[in-house]
């Protein structure tokens, strides 16, 4: 069973953060997901009457990002945390993509509540993994492009496992390898804040609304937290 680590380094850097990772075993990524198609069609419904709006950098839950990813060197304005993105483009086009019901289920919880979310095909993942400060010589290869291959910067913080960089900016973009797709069957969904002390609750909720669209289509799931008190937690 593979596991997560919050590195030292970033939980010093970060001693807000928290992070839930919902484990889903035995997914169905093929058959219908009504309760996510009609979450995701009522948010860009509320978007279209004007009843709601996705969160933005003036809220307290993107800034927050935002101080983060320019505190390791990152414009947030250039390359945005990935809520900050996903909220702009729904506000902007007023729709979400539809990629498969698994990772609309967690761009749907992202956007309602204002938090970053991803997820990780665990069948793809090397050893276990570390949320830690890249060295500068990691490979990562982008999501939906396979030829690709970047370099984080040192100090970027970065998701990693043996194999290389899963994600880059902490949230802003997933690796192609480690994917979710229809035939993704044990996935982590990961959900954060680095201002635990306000966004603790809100987390929660987000992690159970989660799971709650999961429920009908895995055989189990389970949420686990980490944090710089408990920095480890296994999927």
């Amino acid at each position: 069973m593979p596991a997560v680590h919050l590195a030292l380094a970033v939980a010093d850097a970060f001693p807000g953060t928290l992070i839930a990772l919902v484990t889903a075993a035995g997914l169905r990524g093929r058959e219908p997901w009504p309760r996510t198609a009609d979450t995701v069609k009522d948010l860009e419904h509320r978007v279209a009457e004007g009843t709601w709006h996705p969160t933005d950098e003036t809220d307290p839950r993107i800034a927050s990002w935002h101080t983060a990813y320019r505190a390791f060197g990152t414009n947030p304005r250039r390359i945005r945390p990935s809520v900050d993105a996903l909220g702009r483009r729904l506000a902007k086009k007023g729709s979400l993509p539809r990629i498969n019901p698994a990772v609309d289920a967690y761009n749907a919880v992202s956007v309602r509540h204002g938090l970053p979310a991803g997820a990780f095909d665990l069948g793809q993942v090397t050893g276990d993994v570390v949320i830690r400060h890249a060295d500068g010589a990691e490979s990562f290869t982008p999501l939906g492009e396979p030829g690709t291959v970047e370099h984080p910067k040192p100090g970027e913080v970065v998701y990693a496992d043996a194999a290389g960089v899963l994600t880059r900016h902490w949230n802003h973009r997933d690796a192609h390898r480690t994917r979710v797709t229809e035939d993704s069957t044990r996935v982590v969904f990961i959900l954060e804040t680095v201002q635990a002390e306000r966004d603790a609750g809100l987390l929660e909720t987000a992690a159970r609304d989660l799971r709650d669209l999961l429920a009908a289509h895995t055989e189990q799931t389970a949420v686990s937290y980490l944090s710089p008190a408990q920095p480890r937690a296994t999927v």
